[in-house]
Formats: structure tokens, C-alpha cells, sequence
């Protein structure tokens, strides 16, 4: 059974010569044979130069660690309902996003047992994507609810955890993790060479050590936006009107919980 999200376009019979000759999603084309995508998109990591800004304020997510999340014909309420999050007030932009965060960070004692999660529309490839953005969260690395959210669609999200970071990439597609890694020559997933062509194309080696002359936080933004045909910049995160939630640290979520 094919599950149809809001703006999205349906998945091909993966029984089909087309599915099985090609992707089933506009925009990328599969060669299944040598398990290579390609993305039509031209976006390189030079496109992202802008998160290494002094005056960025993606400086501040790199600093205490971020979560980025886009998944395809799914609401913002479907995935704060999904993630198990309880509704906040709107956030106009990124500074009172991070001044909630904060709020919410600063009001435990100890360590804190949620985080706020700010969402938002934005167009891509195939229809209309939510945008989820976290600081010091984890929703977009969390399996049970990215494959909930990914049946039926896509959802690609990448993160950070600050400090001395680590920071990890998710290509789910209908409720499978296709291709994942913190180190690009280091992927695991059910189709972990899926994205070998074009990472290469990006300057993330999938074979060997990686180009020192390349910026891998701005390459995996740029891999992103192959994925999805959604451009992130800067003016885009700070002038969204944030719909938000508080995430709990162990969120109960009910497989097949979204539908159109």
C-alpha cells in the first residue's frame, strides 16, 4: 500500500521495469546495475560557503551542535506529532528560535530532557518538503522516527554534535536507511554506494582519505540539496516563521502514525 503525502508524488512499483531501471523520484536518475545516483542538480559545496561566515548564524550551530531535517509531503504538524513533540508557541526566525532553545535548555537542573524543534515549509524537488532544525537536538538521527516519517517518501537530514564534533548524514527512503556515514569512505545502510557518484562530484571521497581543500559540512549541505532540490541559505533559516515543539529525550512513536 502507497502512502500519499501532502505534495508528493507517488512511489513507483518497486516491482516495475521503470523502478527497477530508474529512481522513482523526479530530479535524480539510478543506475541500479552499478548502485550509482546522480544528482541533476549543479550545487557544489562552494554554494555553502556562507555556514563558515564569521557573521553566519550557522556559527552558533556548529558551536553547540545542530540537527537538519527535510522530509518530502509531510507537514510540519505530522512531524512534530511523529517526533512525539509537545506544540510551542511560533518562532519569527532564527534568534527566537535560539532564544526558546535556550529557555528551554537553562529551565533543568541537570541535563536537560527535551529540546525545541522549529519546522517549516519550503518547495523541492517533487513537491512541498518541512524543514526541521534543532540545536543540541537529535530528531533527525533518531531510526524510529525517520523511518516513520520517510514511509511512503524521503527524508535526508545531517547533524553535528558540537564541540569536538561528529557530525552524520541519513538518507532514508520509504521508511529504509539507504545510505549513511559520519566519514564518507566509511557508509553503511541498505544501498550504501547509492550516492558514490555524485558525492565524488562533491569532493566527498567515498574510497580514500578525504580532499583537505574541501569542506565537508558545506559538501554534505550541497549532497542535501541533491537529494531534495532544496536550497538552504542563510536568509531562508533566519526569516522562516518557525512552527515549533518540545521533543522529548525518548519520543513514543507509532509506526505508520502520518498519513495524507
Amino acid at each position: 500500500m502507497i502512502l500519499l503525502r501532502h505534495g508528493a508524488a507517488p512511489l513507483a512499483d518497486a516491482t516495475s521495469p521503470a523502478a527497477r531501471g530508474a529512481s522513482a523520484f523526479p530530479g535524480l536518475t539510478m543506475s541500479v546495475g552499478a548502485g550509482r545516483m546522480r544528482g541533476m542538480s549543479s550545487v557544489t559545496a562552494a554554494d555553502y560557503g556562507w555556514i563558515r561566515s564569521s557573521s553566519s548564524l550557522f556559527r552558533y550551530a556548529l558551536e553547540v551542535g545542530y540537527t537538519l531535517t527535510l522530509v518530502r509531503g509531510v507537514s510540519p504538524a505530522e512531524l512534530l506529532e511523529v517526533a512525539g513533540a509537545e506544540p510551542r508557541a511560533t518562532c519569527a526566525g532564527t534568534d527566537e528560535l535560539i532564544a526558546r532553545h535556550t529557555e528551554i535548555l537553562f529551565g533543568y537542573e541537570d541535563w536537560p530532557e527535551s529540546f525545541l524543534a522549529g519546522t517549516f515549509t519550503v518547495p523541492g524537488e517533487g513537491g512541498t518538503w518541512t524543514l526541521a532544525l534543532e540545536f543540541g537536538g537529535d530528531l533527525g538521527t533518531r531510526p524510529s522516527i525517520m523511518e516513520a516519517l520517510s514511509t511512503g517518501t524521503r527524508a535526508v537530514s545531517h547533524s553535528s554534535n558540537g564541540g569536538k564534533p561528529m557530525d552524520f548524514f541519513h538518507w532514508y527512503e520509504d521508511g529504509e536507511l539507504r545510505t549513511t556515514f559520519e566519514w564518507p569512505a566509511d557508509r553503511t545502510g541498505s544501498t550504501p554506494d547509492a550516492l558514490n557518484a555524485v558525492m565524488s562530484e562533491l569532493g566527498l571521497n567515498p574510497t580514500d582519505d578525504e580532499d583537505p581543500e574541501v569542506d565537508r559540512k558545506a559538501a554534505v549541505f550541497a549532497l542535501t540539496e541533491r537529494l531534495t532540490g532544496v536550497r538552504v541559505t542563510e536568509s531562508l533559516l533566519r526569516e522562516a516563521a518557525y512552527q515549533t515543539g518540545e521533543v522529548p529525550e525518548e519520543p513514543a512513536v507509532t509506526p505508520g502514525s502520518v498519513r495524507a
